[in-house]
């Protein structure tokens, strides 16, 4: 995850083969789904890398705008087109906000990655 001002963006790991299709934001201390998404409309939210909230960037999303102030939490995941599997994370905010990222680095659970990084963590054979 990387929060760029108001801007909220994830990078879900994908194999060659995989297509996200389904991406829900929960906020981490109530378990309420604020947001939900459905068919990315750009390549890259077909390869995992979306803006949440954005939801001209999708065939379907809920109607909720981004909250003016994010949550402690945020758990975010992605569901992969033709399955039932998928992938996602817990994200404490704060700690995403003041991660000193560079350009194109992600935060993930302990460090930022890079997009190629993320996605080399499925080991894909393909």
């Amino acid at each position: 995850m990387r929060i760029d001002g108001s801007r909220v963006s994830v990078k879900f790991p994908t194999c060659p083969t995989d297509r996200a299709e389904t991406v829900e934001v929960y906020d981490g201390d109530s378990e309420k789904l604020p947001w939900r998404a459905h068919g990315p409309k750009t390549p890259q939210g077909e390869r995992g890398t979306v803006a949440l909230w954005k939801a001209d960037d999708f065939l379907e999303a809920t109607a909720a705008t981004q909250p003016r102030g994010l949550p402690r939490s945020l758990d975010v995941s992605v569901t992969y087109a033709g399955t039932d599997d998928g992938t996602g994370g817990v994200f404490d905010v704060r700690q995403v906000m003041t991660a000193h990222l560079g350009e194109g680095r992600y935060w993930t659970e302990g460090c930022p990655m890079t997009e190629a990084e993320i996605d080399a963590q499925f080991g894909c054979t393909q």
